[in-house]
């Protein structure tokens, strides 16, 4: 496959020579593991990972040979979450006034928005306040060019096909922990999909997802309690032709939460994953099923 590296923060695979484009787009937002030197961050480095997808963007690293676009953020999201607005920022954080527009939503109040300001376990990341040049730099050098190139692959596809699919891609945790907005303990299901109530893709995509899943032994909720949040929010508009939808793989399938070292299941649910991916990309290259 073909990897094209837009910046320190994000990595783009695109189709092999040879390979037929389809109007598929992947993205995994909150895979990345480069920790930046100027993070600052005051806790425990084992329990800040645990913010991360990790190795999502492996687990879907096939895509491309289907003819699909890959693009996954280096950044941790911890650091900087891309699958948030720039105006869903807690100025709490700072040392000074924020200069931009603020529009922090319920999660950021919570301590997870545009820059997270807790630990899943609600204990502080930082023993310090940020400045004003620190998060307009993050911003800059993670938030703009991941959007910039996730926009980019989605206004290509669509351009040269008249539609496209966005399969924004994430990993959960076995049970909700102190910041879900479910029962703490609540176990989830292997996948979780969202359409943010079917507002955001085709009928047809969601129901060829769940069965994709169920027909590989996979339990499937819809909606529950993962919708979909910024990324697929802005790009999901079914009435121009682009369809985007949020695909939550259960961790407990392929890793062990507390190391973030693959288990014995890893393989098998990447062969999942790949085979889920081609059905999609067909369902994208044909336009029959618009």
């Amino acid at each position: 496959m073909q990897e094209m590296t837009t910046s320190d923060s994000v990595r783009v695979l695109r189709a092999p020579p040879g390979t037929s484009s389809v109007p598929l787009v992947l993205d995994s937002p909150h895979s990345g593991q480069r920790y930046p030197a100027d993070f600052g961050f005051a806790c425990n480095f084992a329990r800040l990972r645990r913010a991360e997808d990790t190795d999502i963007d492996d687990l879907y690293a096939e895509a491309p040979t289907f003819g699909a676009t890959l693009i996954c953020a280096e950044f941790p999201r911890s650091y900087l979450d891309p699958n948030r607005r720039v105006e869903d920022f807690d100025d709490t954080l700072l040392d000074a006034p924020w200069p931009h527009p603020l529009d922090p939503s319920p999660k950021t109040r919570t301590g997870i928005g545009l820059i997270w300001r807790v630990l899943d376990d609600l204990s502080p990341i930082y023993a310090r306040r940020l400045n004003v040049a620190e998060v307009e730099s993050r911003i800059a050098r993670c938030h703009a060019p991941y959007w910039q190139a996730v926009t980019a692959a989605i206004e290509a596809a669509h351009a040269a096909h008249g539609r496209v699919v966005h399969l924004n891609c994430h990993s959960m945790p076995a049970e909700a922990g102190p910041l879900a907005w479910v029962p703490r303990g609540t176990r989830f299901p292997d996948v979780v999909l969202g359409d943010r109530d079917g507002s955001t893709c085709t009928p047809a995509l969601t129901a060829l997802l769940a069965a994709a899943f169920r027909d590989e032994g996979l339990s499937v909720a819809i909606n529950d309690p993962y919708k979909g949040v910024e990324l697929v929010k802005r790009f999901g508009r079914p009435a121009t032709g682009r369809h985007s939808i949020q695909i939550e793989v259960n961790r407990r399938l392929y890793m062990n939460e507390d190391t973030r070292e693959r288990n014995d299941s890893y393989p098998a649910l990447k062969r999942t994953l790949t085979r889920v991916t081609a059905r999609v990309a067909a369902f994208a290259s044909d336009a029959a099923a618009f």
